[in-house]
């Protein structure tokens, strides 16, 4: 690898500065700003390639380290570097990102009020939230992560509201509302954590550097009256459990999901949440230790409560896109419950699904939304019998479905398998609850696949396409990673799990030593 490039300036600038660039193409240069958009995602895809294969597991925790000064009178700093557990979230980015805008190729073709640039606006604000996602991912300034954990509210609320369905204004309202105040409330323990480093004799002064705040506490070197650190961590914790989202701070999900383009829907599901979940793992437990430990119960609690309430509600849907977002909420539960039991495969688990999620729902969201193109309708009861008029659509579609129950051989087994485990270690009674989610989800995937795909061809059915070379070429590599990390996920463990070591090591929370029954002595 060439050394002394800014590898990670240049991974999140690339599609920062590809959206200002498309934004300024012509009105009338609408098919040059796809293929100029999606030449930008491939160059991220390229660079995010190259850090993967510079990126030594075994060596120091964080890599690719950029360090300069930034509002030093602030103790804040432009600060980069990658773990593990972030090049797994990058590597998703990356790899969904081309293909959702492939997916999404005509989705703003038509669209009026943009002042002729509708399909410009609509690539730009997805590279934006790209760029943002990515810079959220590599940051290890705390006020410079929240800065982009904020800022990509914007493009996703326009992407939303501008291009969505017929409600899309209310849900994108809905949507910006929530995430704005958990993020206002998090903007107030960033500041108050500036202000106890600030009274700390660890610091010279206050400061915003992740590293250095880690290690002062693990340490024991910065000390503070625990109630002020249970306030602070239930700041950070608000503002991740609404991006998340989790029970019960998901609401704005369904309405978002269903009404946002199905390429939008899956940006904001699959990759823009996953920074709710990576900064559970990487500021609440690693800053606050103790506080995590002291509300892990209600968390874990709340984890359990929405994996078996989004399943629940799935099965109860009539509207396929608001079913597939149901079991986002559900799937969100998981990956929270491996967060907060504190163990090595629990966590392992929770990071690995956090990237088989985003394939999963990727696939069959935008499967479900190529079939709802053709129909004109949401509605499961208004299909039947397209396995026999769209054979491929449907059999993906069946392999997507069968990832999301988890299905063993395909890519979501091994994790939520990986956080059953870990969670038993610490809470039986609650793996037990979240293991009736199994069975919920194969209610709810298999009755909407029998309603839908087999049977006779009911009336308006017999005109749907099978998918065309276009949508083919989104699909095939989705169904692919799904297989390839279903039989053989051991890629993606060796780069995660010397990351969640050294969280677990940092928190001091080694996994649980098995108990054996005692028997008869011989």
């Amino acid at each position: 690898m060439v050394s002394g490039i800014p590898w990670l300036t240049v991974l999140w600038a690339t599609p920062t500065v590809g959206a200002a660039l498309v934004i300024l193409l012509p009105a009338a240069q609408r098919v040059l700003a796809k293929w100029f958009a999606l030449a930008v995602s491939l160059a991220v895809l390229a660079i995010t390639a190259v850090l993967a294969v510079g990126f030594d597991p075994g060596g120091e925790q964080f890599q690719f380290v950029e360090s300069h000064r930034w509002i030093p009178s602030f103790g804040t700093g432009y600060i980069l570097g990658v773990d593990g557990i972030a090049l797994a979230i990058v590597v998703l980015t990356a790899v969904l990102v081309p293909l959702l805008i492939i997916a999404g190729w005509n989705d703003a073709d038509g669209q009026t009020g943009l002042r002729g640039r509708s399909v410009q606006t609509y690539l730009a604000l997805t590279l934006a939230v790209e760029g943002m996602v990515i810079m959220s991912l590599v940051s290890l300034d705390i006020l410079l992560f929240y800065v982009f954990f904020e800022a990509m509210l914007i493009p996703m609320y326009f992407l939303i509201g501008g291009f969505g369905g017929a409600n899309r204004s209310k849900a994108a309202v809905k949507f910006l509302l929530y995430n704005l105040f958990g993020g206002l409330i998090m903007l107030a323990a960033v500041v108050g954590l500036y202000v106890v480093t600030a009274g700390s004799d660890a610091f010279d002064a206050g400061t915003f550097d992740f590293r250095a705040i880690v290690a002062a506490v693990a340490s024991g070197e910065f000390v503070v009256n625990p109630a002020v650190m249970h306030l602070l961590f239930l700041g950070f914790m608000f503002a991740f459990a609404v991006k998340a989202p989790l029970w019960p701070f998901h609401r704005w999900l369904p309405d978002a999901a269903v009404e946002a383009t199905p390429a939008s829907a899956v940006l904001m599901m699959a990759v823009m949440d996953k920074v709710g979940t990576f900064g559970m793992l990487r500021y609440c437990l690693q800053l606050f230790p103790d506080s995590s430990l002291y509300f892990q119960p209600l968390v874990v609690t709340l984890a359990v409560i929405g994996i078996v309430y989004g399943a629940i509600l799935a099965i109860g849907q009539t509207d396929v896109m608001r079913l597939i977002a149901y079991t986002s909420i559900s799937h969100f539960g998981f990956i929270i419950l491996g967060i907060f039991v504190m163990t090595s495969q629990g966590q392992s688990g929770s990071t690995l699904y956090m990237v088989n999620h985003g394939l999963s729902t990727a696939a069959l969201f935008l499967i479900a939304g190529f079939l709802v193109s053709r129909r004109g309708t949401r509605l499961i009861n208004a299909y039947g019998g397209v396995q026999k008029v769209a054979p491929v659509m449907a059999g993906t579609f069946l392999v997507a479905g069968l990832a999301t129950l988890s299905l063993p051989g395909l890519a979501p087994f091994i994790s939520e398998f990986l956080v059953l485990i870990g969670t038993f270690t610490r809470f039986p009674v609650l793996a037990v609850f979240a293991s009736t989610a199994l069975v919920l989800s194969a209610i709810y995937i298999l009755w909407m696949y029998q309603r839908m795909m087999t049977g006779p061809v009911t009336d308006g059915n017999d005109r749907i396409r099978d998918l065309l070379p276009r949508e083919l070429v989104v699909v095939a590599p989705l169904i692919a990673l799904l297989l390839v990390l279903g039989v053989y996920p051991k890629p993606a463990l060796d780069v995660i799990n010397p990351a969640v070591d050294h969280t677990l090591t940092t928190i001091d929370q080694p996994d649980p030593v098995p108990r054996l029954a005692e028997g008869p002595t011989p």
